[in-house]
């Protein structure tokens, strides 16, 4: 029980209901959009859900086992949403071990990615090609060319929900233009710039001890001031695709639920813009961002299926 406790923590469990609303969104546009005859698969919803969950899971013990050997988490001030999990500074894993679970969820999460390519469409692969290099690549290259938030914000965003789509849909034979409807594009967008945003918002604690291993981040290379009004300008462009979504008739009224969650985001912008070098006030907005996140996409969700 205190290995599996252990193993919870390194993997950041907690985190890990983003994929699964991710999914949920994609899911919600296939119930609303799809006009097929085939039923429901709930097999295949199940494999995409483990996929997206083990994508995920990968990317959080490889960005783990570099930040420790680059020596980043040993100067990190963890916080509950930053900074890693604690357990390999504190000899509770081993870097081995992390690296082997790194590997082997990935080699899972892409051998899924590959059966939908094959049972569904070609363009799968491209997915899951770009969620494997993002993976691979984050903290070895991603973060040192500012680049970290925006693949992360494809991969881990408006791409699951866009390929949720295409696996529960598609057939070998689909043609790109009936591939995936425009509502669902823009459906995906506002997910996409979330997950960017949650990033972003949790760089500003790490910023010396990111310097040292390397990072060129945004937070980096802009300073916390301006990359406060970077996670503004995200989310104001973020509530205004929520919005035109609806008024543009691609989805009903009841899309706009998801607008329930901009008085938190409101207050997030607020802290961030004002007291960008206030420890303690960041870690509040951080926590409320977290919320913001998880919540809207859940609501993005609820709101296509009503």
């Amino acid at each position: 029980m205190n290995r599996l406790i252990i193993w919870m923590a390194q993997i950041r469990a907690n985190f890990l209901i983003l994929a699964v609303l991710l999914v949920f969104t994609g899911l919600s546009t296939v119930y609303k959009y799809y006009t097929g005859v085939e039923a429901f698969n709930w097999g295949h919803a199940i494999l995409i859900t483990i996929g997206v969950v083990l994508a995920h899971i990968s990317v959080n013990l490889f960005n783990e086992y570099s930040d420790y050997t680059k020596k980043i988490d040993f100067n990190t001030t963890r916080t509950p949403f930053s900074g890693g999990s604690g357990m390999l500074t504190k000899g509770l894993t081993t870097p081995k071990s992390v690296l082997t679970a790194a590997v082997m969820s990935l080699i899972i999460a892409f051998s899924i990615g590959l059966y939908f390519a094959l049972v569904s469409h070609w363009t799968i692969l491209l997915i899951a090609l770009l969620g494997l290099f993002t993976i691979i690549t984050y903290t070895t290259i991603l973060v040192r060319f500012m680049l970290g938030e925006l693949f992360s914000g494809i991969a881990l965003g408006s791409l699951v929900v866009i390929g949720t789509y295409i696996a529960m849909t598609a057939t070998p034979d689909t043609t790109l233009a009936n591939l995936v409807p425009t509502p669902v594009l823009l459906i995906s967008i506002p997910p996409g710039i979330l997950t960017s945003l949650l990033l972003l918002l949790n760089e500003f604690p790490d910023v010396e001890a990111d310097k040292k291993g390397g990072r060129k981040h945004l937070v980096i290379r802009f300073g916390k001031q301006a990359a406060a009004w970077i996670y503004a300008s995200g989310i104001f462009v973020t509530f205004l695709v929520i919005t035109l979504i609806p008024i543009l008739g691609f989805t009903g009224p009841w899309f706009f639920i998801a607008l329930i969650t901009l008085p938190l985001a409101i207050k997030a912008v607020v802290t961030a813009i004002l007291h960008p070098e206030d420890p303690q006030k960041i870690i509040s907005a951080m926590g409320t961002n977290v919320i913001i996140v998880l919540a809207t996409n859940l609501l993005i969700g609820l709101g296509v299926l009503v």
